[in-house]
This record gives structure tokens, C-alpha cells and sequence, in this order.
């Protein structure tokens, strides 16, 4: 499972026209789901999301977690962190977990972010075709994979 953090002063997801869920300060959530992801793997994602502290203190530092802040979450399903560039100039997604596997992990994920963090988490919609806008805001943005964690 990869993730690409961005912290945002504000973010939202349009499908269709129409805003689907709208955060103010808070993270915004790329989440993409590859073969053999399981439980474990969103365990360690949504611990190491709900821990890391990229959200400035009072001296400008980046020591506070999105708990600290009371933070809002959007998490937006993104196939495409799984792109594989290395022949040719079209990607390959071979390497995406395909929707029967990937939409019951992104929803356990979706779910084990909001019991840890005892809050509704916005998000859009599995393989809609959305249309997100944010303002980073640092800008701070940090990839992780529960596949690198040493």
C-alpha cells in the first residue's frame, strides 16, 4: 500500500460536477492498493498517518500529528501511485490491485482511519472519475509504503 500525505489548508473532491467532501486544515490522503496488501498493511499506514508530526507548532517547528491539530482527513483511491514508467512512455498499472481486491482494502482502510481516529473520514469514491483541488499548504508532502517500513 503506498500513500502520498499532503498537508493541506483546505481540499475537496468533486465527481460529476458536484462536491462530493470538502476538508479544511488537515491531510489529504492518496491512497493506492497493490497485490498482497492486507490488514497489516493498513494497521502500519493508518499508525504511521495518524503519528507523524509534519503540522507546525507555535515556533514554526513541524512537531504536532494531525490529532494535535484536530485535524480533518480526505482519502481519495488513486490506482495510479502503482504506475510502472519503465518501458516505453505509457505507463503499466499491472501492478494496481485490481477492483475486487483493491475496493474491500480501501474500504477497511477508510474504517480503521475513522475507529483510530474516532471521527467520520471524508473520502471520494472508488473508481469514480474525480476531480480533487487543494492548497498544500508548505508545501509538505511525504510518500510512504507499508512495504519500506525498515
Amino acid at each position: 500500500m503506498r500513500v502520498v500525505l499532503q498537508r493541506v489548508s483546505e481540499s475537496s473532491v468533486a465527481i460529476d460536477g458536484s462536491v462530493h467532501a470538502a476538508i479544511g486544515k488537515g491531510l489529504l490522503i492518496l491512497l493506492g492498493i497493490t497485490h498482497g496488501d492486507t490488514q497489516e498493511d493498513i494497521d502500519w499506514l493508518v499508525n504511521k498517518i495518524i503519528g507523524i508530526r509534519i503540522f507546525s507548532d507555535q515556533d514554526g517547528k513541524m512537531s504536532l500529528s494531525i490529532q494535535d491539530i484536530k485535524g480533518e482527513l480526505l482519502v481519495i483511491s488513486q490506482f495510479t501511485l502503482f504506475a510502472s514508467t519503465k518501458k516505453g512512455n505509457r505507463p503499466s498499472y499491472i501492478d494496481a490491485a485490481r477492483p475486487e481486491v483493491a475496493v474491500p482494502l480501501y474500504e477497511a482502510f477508510l474504517d480503521a482511519l475513522s475507529r483510530k481516529r474516532n471521527k467520520e473520514i471524508k473520502s471520494g469514491v472508488f473508481g469514480a472519475d474525480m476531480k480533487v483541488q487543494l492548497i498544500n499548504d508548505g508545501p509538505v508532502t511525504i510518500v510512504m509504503d507499508s512495504k519500506n517500513r525498515n
